[in-house]
């Protein structure tokens, strides 16, 4: 008997009978896992658009949170020029 690797459901198939890039879906949360090994099989989950939407745009804020106020990201250099105006 397999599990779902989301919510650890029972998934009612043979493991003798899957193959190796099948798809298969949870009776319980509905999430599609893809059969990435067989002998012992492996599910993974497939992530939706979705999903991967919301992380591109969650790595985009991360990246704006290091970026000073004109949207630049911050230069080292800039400061060794400063230095040198200085002296």
């Amino acid at each position: 008997m397999l599990r779902c690797p989301e919510c650890s459901a029972e998934i009612d198939v043979d493991e003798d009978e899957v193959e190796e890039g099948e798809i298969l879906s949870c009776p319980e949360c509905e999430c599609e896992v893809e059969v990435s090994q067989v002998h012992p099989v492996v599910l993974n989950p497939i992530l939706d658009d979705m999903d991967e939407e919301e992380e591109d745009e969650e790595d985009l804020e991360e990246d704006e949170d290091e970026s000073d106020e004109d949207g630049d990201l911050p230069d080292d250099d800039e400061d060794d020029e400063e230095d040198e105006a200085d002296e």
